[in-house]
């Protein structure tokens, strides 16, 4: 089966900006070391329809293969980092596979 790339979706909501910015610190190099990608994050999320998500932050990241995110997750330092996120923010965090290659 061909791998396919991955996107995270991150809804964040903030409750201790200086905790959370430790997080954030440490959570790029880490991102690269799974080479992972960052591409976006919006304070001002706009629900178009349906049920509305957490208010905050929406982040968006990917990786090239769930192997490469099951890693990064899983990764005993990252581990250790997100502690910093799970004291300072409420969160959500979902793994959506994309399309496969085009032949």
């Amino acid at each position: 089966m061909e791998e396919v790339k991955v996107y995270m979706i991150a809804n964040l909501q903030i409750h201790n900006a200086d905790r959370y910015r430790e997080y954030e610190k440490g959570f790029f190099p880490l991102l690269k070391k799974y080479a992972g990608e960052f591409i976006t994050y919006d304070d001002n999320i706009v629900n178009v329809e349906g049920e509305k998500p957490m208010e905050g932050r929406v982040i968006l990241f990917s990786f090239p293969s769930a192997k490469h995110a099951e890693d990064w997750y899983s990764d005993p330092e990252y581990q250790k980092l997100s502690e910093h996120r799970r004291a300072s923010v409420t969160t959500t965090l979902t793994r959506v596979s994309g399309l496969p290659p085009r032949k």
